[in-house]
């Protein structure tokens, strides 16, 4: 005898204009065709991984302590790839996002004060990444904060109009921004020539993490900055975005899969923040500039002590992409969590406007 837990069904599924779109085989397709048909979401996940706000604590760790913190930002990597595979089990599992979970889980009273602390989140999060990008456009081409900021909100419509598009527009997007980040990073990393030798060491724990505060404060920093609640929603979300098939086999398969993508993006993502902080470490902390903690700062230094013109151009154009793809993410995570605790969707919202 099997029991409901649910105290209400769900009404209508997690981004139900893109929801089970994707095509991803059956018996016949062979198991690489299957996981190339799942890579995608974790990809959107992990760029809130490597959000401004990362960079700013990154920076600020590597220019203070030089490669130490390097073992907190693989201990969080492991935090987010554990939470995010619960979620991806959640979705798979249940066909809930986490927001239409809790909502049919708990009392209908509590909805709308969840919505609430969770928009509150997101807007919290969002606002590090939109000033992020408008920092990005002014580094690069000098447009003022105030300007970049209205810029960066337009990304709204440009989810709108790609989802309408279809849901692989919208990951081919976040992927190119992510290899362009890459390679930028690819060619800052051989500029600063960092001591390979003590990054290794960095990801071994230290003891001087707890015994300095300073330092403790700049680890819990890293830690938070990457963690981050709008991600699980997200997750949970666009997971369902695949047509996998509902028998128990299908579903196991699917997880196992969703969980394989998610995993081998989030060690990108960890590939990205650390490469953050050797930069830091090798440009500032060897020359003894330990108080870079502002990314504007940051970009001012690169040229001159990497002795390259290009280093702080790179820089810029990797900070844009970075908020960029953030703010994408914040706002489909906004989107799922109206839809999934209160059932409001953008076009309901659009035509009572």
């Amino acid at each position: 005898m099997t029991t409901n837990a649910w105290r209400q069904e769900s009404e209508t599924p997690s981004l139900s204009e893109v929801f089970r779109t994707i095509a991803v085989g059956n018996g016949g397709t062979s198991r690489f065709r299957r996981f190339l048909a799942f890579i995608g979401p974790g990809y959107l996940v992990a760029v809130g991984y490597m959000d401004p706000g990362n960079w700013a604590t990154s920076l600020a760790g590597g220019a203070a302590f030089g490669y130490t913190l390097l073992f907190v930002a693989l201990l969080s990597n492991i935090m987010a790839i554990l939470l995010q595979s619960l979620c991806a089990r959640l979705a798979v599992a249940s066909g809930r996002d986490l927001a239409q979970a809790c909502r049919d889980a708990f009392p209908k009273w509590m909805s709308v004060p969840l919505w609430i602390f969770a928009e509150l989140a997101i807007i919290a999060t969002d606002l590090a990444e939109v000033i992020g990008t408008a920092i990005g456009l002014n580094l690069l081409f000098g447009i003022p904060l105030e300007i970049g900021i209205f810029i960066t909100a337009a990304d709204v419509f440009l989810i709108l109009w790609l989802q309408n598009k279809g849901f692989r527009w919208i990951e081919a997007l976040i992927i190119s921004l992510m290899a362009l980040i890459a390679a930028c990073f690819v060619v800052l990393i051989a500029q600063a020539d960092p001591v390979w030798g003590e990054v290794i060491a960095g990801f071994a724990p230290s003891r001087e993490i707890f015994n300095n505060p300073t330092m403790l404060y700049l680890a819990l920093g890293i830690i938070g900055a990457t963690v981050m609640p709008h991600n699980l929603y997200l997750h949970s979300g666009i997971v369902q975005t695949r047509a996998f098939g509902l028998d128990l086999p299908s579903k196991r398969e699917a997880l196992r899969l969703a969980t394989w993508d998610s995993t081998i993006a989030l060690m990108f993502a960890l590939t990205i923040n650390a490469s953050i902080l050797i930069l830091a470490a090798a440009a500032f902390y060897t020359v003894g500039q330990n108080d870079v903690a502002e990314i504007d700062k940051a970009h001012l230094l690169l040229e001159p002590l990497l002795g390259s013109s290009l280093a702080p151009v790179l820089f810029g154009v990797a900070l844009l992409c970075a908020g960029l793809n953030s703010t994408v993410t914040a706002t489909m995570a906004g989107q799922i969590v109206m839809e999934g605790f209160i059932n409001l969707r953008i076009a309901d919202a659009s035509l009572a406007a």
